[in-house]
């Protein structure tokens, strides 16, 4: 199968303090992958590199072949969430995806109508964001992650928020994308969406990435 994201020997240190060491992983086309591990084990931190939000101390990043930091500032084709989705309150859910389509002007008003709707969102709704619940804030930021159709997906615990037919929903989403050759990197808490979703699981601690194993959860 083809390796769309590469790292090798990656290290990431803040100071004196080391995030993640000698990391050496390929992610394949058409597969979700699971990470697990406590809070500050190096999740977020090897998200962000791979996006091109921070750069390796030492090491490479690659995805699609070019490396990120060299090639580009930034992985392209690629649908984030990380952390808490932040939108403009004063507009509805559509006009904030509409502004953020704005900046690459690949999509128009039927991609983010449809994605708005595939994730349970009414597109004319005229409800300001402010006002959204935290779970309609959640499917707000998955419609922006998926509404141009990237190849790669990166999901930081994205069913936050969620009661549960809105994880139930966006679980059935998440198993359509990887039916259509999307590359998935899920980070969650959640026992049952790794063991649902998950082709492979790994491990994060600050040593290393490792496959992961029953015992870990």
């Amino acid at each position: 199968m083809e390796s769309i994201i590469k790292l090798e020997h990656v290290t990431k240190k803040f100071g004196a303090d080391t995030a993640l060491e000698n990391i050496s992983i390929e992610f394949e086309k058409g597969k979700i992958y699971g990470f697990i591990g406590r809070n500050g084990s190096g999740k977020t931190v090897l998200f962000k590199l791979i996006i091109g939000f921070l750069r390796p101390t030492s090491g490479k990043v690659l995805v699609h072949g070019k490396e990120i930091g060299k090639d580009m500032d930034f992985a392209d084709n690629i649908g984030i969430i990380i952390e808490t989705p932040g939108f403009l309150s004063r507009f509805n859910g559509y006009k904030n995806l509409e502004y953020l389509a704005g900046i690459k002007k690949s999509i128009g008003k039927k991609e983010i109508q449809e994605s708005m709707a595939r994730v349970g969102l009414e597109p004319g709704s005229r409800k300001k964001v402010g006002k959204y619940s935290l779970e309609m804030r959640q499917r707000l930021g998955i419609a922006q992650a998926i509404m141009e159709n990237p190849d790669i997906l990166i999901l930081d615990e994205p069913m936050n928020g969620l009661d549960g037919q809105g994880v139930e929903d966006v679980r059935e989403i998440l198993l359509g994308l990887k039916a259509e050759g999307k590359t998935i990197l899920l980070a969650s808490h959640n026992r049952e969406d790794i063991e649902r979703l998950c082709d492979e699981v790994y491990l994060m601690k600050q040593q290393g990435c490792f496959p992961a194993l029953e015992c870990a959860f």
